[in-house]
């Protein structure tokens, strides 16, 4: 996978890898680039250290802007796939081969257009990986509306399925050692969802199913990128993402269907740092629920083959509901996940189709979530959170009959 590396200090060994996975992000790498490199020097001044560009041979100087920024003596390497090959996770995937490679203690992977990243960030991602930790997840304050593939499918669903409380099993910035990289690079659960967006919420997922010991590191600032309008299109990131998880699911499904609820996961470093408030989100209401209705009406006979008849008949429902009294009953929300989950396990349909169906149910359950949380601060609609992961976890016997009974076990 990896066509081109530029090792100008030629480093052989690291004890510390702070890795960037990036596409074309020349106009952004510089910082958090520097960043790292502070945070290399004043929180682990005494051990070897490189920061890695994990590259797809962008086109607008990427590499160049990297290799020439100042990071104060910490050598650096640039990587890239070969030509035409994109992907997060490819890009990742190198970084796991490096890190074995220079037999690094401890990695550090860090988004490439991140705009609020201090050197606390190194610290915290990146100090438990010393103190028997082996994977870290990002813990951040973000906008109640920013997030809403996290906040509507990917935690709740993780959390009730594996029974960890992780707050951003997609955040984008993780740390885990040197031999968790290898774990991740021997796993044979990869394909192609995995190699481009997916690849977070499979790594979280493994470290949650492989009984390694994990936390969540506070970063102190808020996490400051990109914030979309939750009703604009999600990509196909939303296919990646959603994908990955249904097939983990199948692979860890003895695993699942023993846990019953779930437990706290600790977090490194709360409490220290700047507190920062997140950037607004704006989101337009009428396009969310335009997008629900037009795609629920016009898909009819589709739901009605995915959704058990009872939980089709309650979506109808939602469904004749206007705007402004709009509410999709997180049981509901939940039964419908489970009810997609079921279908992607038996290829009831085309896979990708399906996944693109589940689209126009998310526009619905984003706008139910707005709709509940639009008076509530930022604390108070991550209690509206929890308390839906609860829903979650209590419908959880739902998921784990219908996944027996369709495959006839029960």
């Amino acid at each position: 996978m990896k066509a081109f590396e530029e090792n100008p200090a030629d480093v052989k060994r690291a004890d510390i890898v702070v890795g960037i996975p990036s596409y074309n992000e020349a106009a952004n790498i510089a910082f958090p680039t520097m960043q790292a490199a502070l945070g290399l020097k004043e929180y682990f001044g005494q051990m070897d250290s490189v920061i890695i560009d994990c590259d797809n041979c962008s086109s607008d100087g990427t590499g160049n802007v990297f290799m020439n920024t100042d990071t104060k003596g910490i050598p650096k390497i640039y990587l890239s796939t070969p030509k035409g090959v994109r992907g997060k996770g490819n890009n990742i995937k190198n970084l796991f081969r490096k890190a074995l490679e220079l037999n690094a203690r401890a990695v550090i992977m860090v988004d490439a257009d991140l705009q609020s990243i201090t050197p606390r960030w190194i610290k915290n991602l990146g100090e438990p990986l010393f103190n028997d930790f082996a994977f870290v997840a990002p813990l951040y304050v973000r906008h109640k509306y920013d997030g809403p593939v996290t906040y509507n499918i990917v935690y709740p669903l993780s959390r009730c399925l594996y029974g960890r409380r992780v707050r951003q099993p997609i955040g984008g910035d993780f740390g885990f050692t040197g031999t968790m990289a290898g774990v991740f690079l021997k796993n044979e659960l990869w394909d192609e969802d995995v190699s481009q967006f997916g690849i977070d919420a499979w790594m979280t997922t493994i470290a949650m199913n492989e009984g390694v010991p994990i936390c969540q590191a506070f970063m102190g600032k808020a996490k400051f990128n990109e914030a979309r309008d939750p009703a604009v299109d999600p990509g196909p990131a939303f296919r990646q993402v959603i994908g990955t998880v249904f097939r983990l699911m199948e692979a860890y499904r003895n695993k699942w269907k023993a846990v019953k609820w779930s437990k706290p996961t600790a977090i490194f470093g709360f409490g220290f740092g700047e507190v920062e408030g997140p950037p607004l989100v704006t989101v337009n209401r009428e396009k969310l629920y335009h997008r629900f209705r037009e795609g629920f009406s016009s898909n009819w006979e589709t739901y009605r083959s995915i959704l058990s008849f009872e939980n089709h008949q309650k979506v109808r429902e939602v469904a004749s509901l206007d705007m402004d009294h709009f509410e999709m009953p997180v049981s509901v929300w939940a039964r419908t996940l489970f009810d997609f989950a079921v279908c992607y396990h038996n290829r009831a349909m085309d896979r990708t189709r399906l996944i693109e169906m589940l689209i126009p149910l998310y526009y619905g359950m984003t706008l139910s979530f707005v709709n509940k949380t639009e008076g509530m601060s930022i604390l108070q609609a991550e209690e509206f959170l929890e308390d839906m992961c609860l829903t979650f976890e209590q419908t959880k016997p739902y998921i784990v009959d219908r996944w027996d009974r369709e495959k006839g076990v029960a």
